[in-house]
């Protein structure tokens, strides 16, 4: 087939038409943190790290993400910081509403309940935090509960959340849940031995995840009240 040159005269001259350009605005930010919660048969523990962090710029390495709501629940935040101290601010606020009407301190149980509705509440613009919920209950036996952005609630015994949640959680089921383990004595979980697995999947965490490091606070939440301690992790 022989080819037909193209005659310039019978093409209009290009003009330069600026192509429309999206402007991409996002209102939320990950600022990074792992959440750990295990709960025993009067106990439970709850770990959360101290890195502040976006990208490759560290804010902080002394940010603690535990807020204490009572003398028997401890909540665990990590995702969008400043969304973070809102949705704390507005539950520290129903907490105290709660205690002047009622004339007694919100049970852990009760807790749990309020976040789900609240964070439902926002799901048209939900807050970005994941959220674990530590206490004991009213006959004193440790419970966690798990959240999703929306509300959605899980109670469980162990909960991994955070920017290494996908890598701690199934740590945690194989430890304390014997999940695909054979021929294994499933011996009552204690204080130690949870204390002793939360330091090992936060090392693990700081060795693999960038988000994750500097040290974890960590609170121990009984019927008498609530113990903290503080471990190192890497820095880098």
């Amino acid at each position: 087939m022989a080819l037909v040159e193209r005659d310039p005269s019978r093409y209009l001259p290009d003009y330069d038409v600026q192509a429309p350009v999206q402007h991409h605005f996002s209102p939320y930010s990950d600022n990074g943190g792992s959440v750990v919660a295990v709960a025993g048969d009067d106990f439970s523990v709850i770990a959360a790290d101290t890195r502040l962090s976006t990208g490759f710029s560290i804010y902080t390495r002394q940010q603690k993400k535990l807020f204490k709501l009572s003398e028997t629940t401890v909540l665990g935040c990590s995702g969008c910081w400043c969304d973070t101290l809102t949705l704390t601010r507005l539950i520290a606020a129903r907490m105290q509403i709660y205690n002047h009407e009622h004339h007694k301190i919100m049970s852990t149980p009760a807790a749990a309940q309020m976040l789900s509705i609240m964070l439902y509440h926002k799901r048209f613009f939900p807050y970005y935090v994941s959220n674990i919920l530590a206490g004991v209950d009213d006959d004193g036996k440790g419970v966690i509960y798990r959240y999703d952005p929306v509300g959605h609630c899980e109670k469980s015994n162990n909960v991994a959340g955070g920017s290494s949640g996908a890598l701690l959680q199934p740590l945690l089921d194989n430890q304390i849940g014997y999940a695909n383990q054979e021929n294994v004595e499933k011996i009552p979980l204690t204080k130690e031995k949870a204390l002793a697995i939360v330091k090992d999947v936060f090392i693990s965490a700081a060795e693999r995840d960038i988000y994750t490091g500097d040290g974890i606070n960590i609170n121990i939440i009984t019927k008498d009240g609530i113990e903290e301690q503080y471990f190192a992790l890497r820095k880098d």
